[in-house]
């Protein structure tokens, strides 16, 4: 390819990057928790004719493919035809510890421009700032200086976001310490990630938190009880994993995308059984998943759907390969599925907190 040629799909990438921000612009003020929220399709960005809903963008995490160098993943996923990477920041991949970051970021933004990728930055590495304890230090941790960690390393992924495109930093609030109570709990939460989202304000970054089976945080009703005691503030979105709805919520999968639409800025995906926090590869679990995907166009979602499958990464090429075809064969059955007119499902809820015989903690296993 010439220099000119190269700059041009450059040039196109960093568009397409840059016009798919998650969310759709309708911002709504309240809503209850659980509530089936139907919000109107923002206007196609992808040049689709017009009342066409644009295909969903999908991409795959890295957390998935850590046996690979971030390179050769990103060369994989763009080979394989995805729209993007959920990028997580760990020592294998764009270490945001390390010496150099400002020169290694640059270079990994051109490499996403190079290859079309879009990203998100996901922030649950396991062992990324204490080598003891998994996801340690937290956002609840009783050590201020600990809980100052977490929020620095929040603040650093939102520049890196900001450096490469990202349409959203990812994070979670963490399991509630023990003999801390639940009030005193949630006091760190909104203490902790309010200079966390002034630095996304800064940068026009929105912050997604996920609600994470075992967490303090770990419904969408939980979510709704955190976005209220903040005031509402306009970088705060949320990223809705549909294993976890299928997991824990009262809701079907389908309908918690319908109830959580104003505030969607990221969508991380994989199957799963009820009460079972598992992650697990498409067609292993219980999700239908077409009304998902249905549901997610009809909101006009247009940031990234992440496949997240990090348990699998001793295998990640193979799943990252069959991953896709499924998504796209389940996003074309959706002419089939009518979102609107099914009825709404309501599952018996587990117990709130971990449901789980198999623990996973969080959405990076």
């Amino acid at each position: 390819m010439s220099p000119e040629a190269r700059a041009s799909e450059s040039r196109a990438a960093s568009a397409r990057r840059a016009g798919a921000s998650g969310a759709p612009s309708t911002r709504a003020s309240a809503v209850s928790p659980g509530a089936i929220v139907q919000v109107a399709a923002s206007p196609p960005t992808t040049g689709a004719p017009p009342g066409a809903v644009p295909p969903l963008r999908f991409g795959y995490g890295t957390n998935g493919l850590a046996d690979l160098r971030l390179d050769d993943a990103l060369a994989l996923l763009a080979d394989l035809g995805y729209d993007g990477v959920g990028l997580t920041l760990d020592h294998m991949h764009l270490d945001p510890l390390a010496p150099g970051l400002a020169a290694r970021t640059r270079r990994v933004a051109h490499r996403l421009d190079e290859l079309g990728l879009g990203v998100t930055i996901e922030t649950g590495a396991r062992y990324v700032l204490d080598p003891r304890r998994k996801h340690g230090p937290s956002l609840l941790d009783p050590d201020p200086d600990d809980r100052g960690r977490r929020a620095h390393l929040l603040v650093r992924a939102v520049r890196i976001a900001a450096d490469l495109g990202a349409h959203a930093v990812h994070c979670f609030s963490g399991v509630v310490p023990e003999g801390t109570d639940p009030d005193t709990a949630w006091k760190r939460l909104t203490e902790t990630l309010t200079p966390v989202l002034d630095a996304a304000a800064s940068a026009g970054i929105p912050l997604a938190i996920e609600p994470e089976p075992g967490h303090l945080l770990a419904t969408l009703a939980d979510f709704h009880h955190l976005r209220i005691a903040l005031g509402d503030p306009e970088p705060l979105g949320l990223t809705l994993d549909i294993g976890h709805c299928q997991c824990l919520e009262p809701l079907s999968p389908a309908d918690c995308v319908r109830a959580a639409a104003p505030w969607l800025r990221h969508v991380q995906i994989e199957d799963m059984r009820r009460g079972v926090h598992e992650h697990l590869p498409f067609g292993d679990g219980e999700i239908d998943f077409p009304p998902v995907l249905a549901a997610l166009a009809a909101t006009g979602y247009q940031g990234l759907t992440v496949v997240e499958l990090p348990r699998h990464s001793h295998a990640g090429p193979h799943f990252a390969a069959h991953s896709l075809p499924f998504l796209r064969h389940a996003e074309r059955t959706t002419a089939n599925a009518s979102p609107a007119s099914a009825p709404a499902l309501r599952q018996a809820a587990p117990p709130h907190g971990a449901p789980s015989t198999t623990h996973e903690g969080s959405s990076t296993g």
